[in-house]
């Protein structure tokens, strides 16, 4: 380790207990989405910040740009510090929405339990502790380890830093990342967004999500000759998308971390009664695009198989519905710079090598990228979703590594800033 590691480690470590407490009222208020009512978690969020000294800018999401999305209530928040004057602007960009705890908790998914793991140190429980209201926090200290060393004379830098902290990942990051940009709020020149601790993630796959709507004509099912059975085509259409399956799965991407194209069907409801064929079943489909595909072929093919599908079968009529489309993340130029700073300060404080990949998850760093803006990911997150139950039950950090992640991007902030 450096001096100038040495010098942010102590820093973190000093207020440290603060960003655990600061993680933990952030874990207290549900942002579950759905329903996505997270106005009230900004709110905290905000009040939060302020008290740790940070100007904060509440940008609340309109009703109609909410309704597109299928969210009660959000708003984005920008904070903004600049050092000496020149030098890059690097926006730090985590989510604050999550998935609903479901079943088989152990804990209070809000309650930020911390217990002692005999192995990794204290470990916090909450839903969204790992993904990703950890790297509010990650960022938070981050920045605030930088102003204490300026401060202090002990560094100089120049440049701005923005944490951008908003709330509609599970939905498409639309209104949060994407609205930023599009309303001309921000224009960094370099992006973070919420990760993984042990790795830097330079790409990740696409996402479609189309909902299918198979109609056709209802009769008593004394009589199912004289109506038109829409279950019967929609099982038609299903079974031609699940065969389409093996295809996907002989496609392979280059990208390590990453493998094949998927599809899943995740949701459907349909009919009337046990006793009457049924007039209308609509089901809900997940295409995960790797980097390689151009995800406007990967709809077209789709919508091809579905009508062609349905077309078997007489009087059926079939209704495709695009609800979202995020496209892969794909390596800019100039993300090297960042992932080059990360590895190396990771290395330092983790003690291991920090790999680079790709995840077939995707996030909201494509909004940046879309806008021009090298992106990649990295934060206090688990080695795997799994480590950290990342959307199942007892989801949880292990503190250590938000502490290391801290000082990682600290350290990466200052090698970028350095004046």
């Amino acid at each position: 380790m450096n001096d100038l590691q040495r010098a942010i480690l102590r820093e973190v470590e000093s207020e440290f207990a603060a960003a655990t407490a600061f993680l933990a009222e952030l874990v207290k208020v549900p942002t579950d989405n759905p329903p996505g009512d997270c106005a009230a978690h900004g709110a905290r969020a905000a009040e939060l910040l302020t008290a740790l000294g940070h100007p904060v800018e509440v940008h609340p999401v309109p009703a109609d740009d909410l309704a597109a999305v299928q969210m009660i209530s959000a708003s984005n928040l920008i904070v903004r510090h600049a050092f000496g004057d020149g030098g890059p602007c690097i926006a730090l960009n985590a989510h604050g929405d999550v998935v609903p705890p479901g079943l088989g908790w152990s804990v209070d998914p809000y309650g930020a339990v911390v217990r002692d793991d005999p192995q990794h140190g204290p470990v916090m429980y909450g839903r969204g502790v790992a993904v990703s209201k950890s790297d509010f926090a990650t960022y938070t200290f981050a920045l605030r380890a930088l102003q204490r060393l300026v401060a202090a004379g002990a560094l100089a830098l120049r440049g701005r830093v923005e944490l951008h902290f908003t709330y509609d990942e599970e939905v498409g990051g639309e209104i949060g990342p994407a609205w930023l940009l599009r309303h001309g709020l921000s224009r960094p020149d370099y992006a973070l967004s919420a990760g993984f601790s042990y790795a830097v993630t330079t790409a990740h796959n696409g996402c479609l999500h189309l909902e299918v709507t198979v109609q056709g004509q209802q009769g008593h099912a004394a009589m199912p000759k004289s109506s038109r059975d829409a279950l019967e085509a929609a099982t038609g259409v299903l079974a031609a998308l699940y065969a389409s399956r093996a295809a996907l799965a002989t496609q392979h991407s280059a990208t390590h971390g990453i493998d094949s194209p998927t599809l899943n069907i995740g949701l459907i409801s349909g009919g009337i009664n046990t006793n009457v064929v049924p007039d209308k079943v609509s089901f809900r489909l997940d295409r995960r695009i790797i980097p390689e595909e151009s995800a406007e072929v990967a709809e077209a093919a789709l919508r091809t198989l579905i009508a062609d599908s349905a077309a078997r079968y007489p009087g059926i009529t079939v209704d495709i519905r695009r609800l979202m489309l995020a496209k892969p993340l794909v390596k800019l130029p100039g993300a090297e710079t960042l992932t080059a700073a990360l590895q190396k300060h990771g290395a330092a404080y983790f003690g291991t090598s920090i790999i680079e990949h790709g995840v077939p998850l995707y996030t909201d760093a494509r909004h940046y990228t879309a806008a021009g803006i090298p992106t990649v990911l990295y934060g206090a997150g688990p080695r795997t979703l799994a480590e950290a139950n990342g959307h199942g039950a007892d989801e949880c950090l292990r503190l250590n590594d938000l502490k290391r992640a801290t000082t990682t991007v600290a350290a990466m902030l200052a090698e970028l800033l350095a004046a």
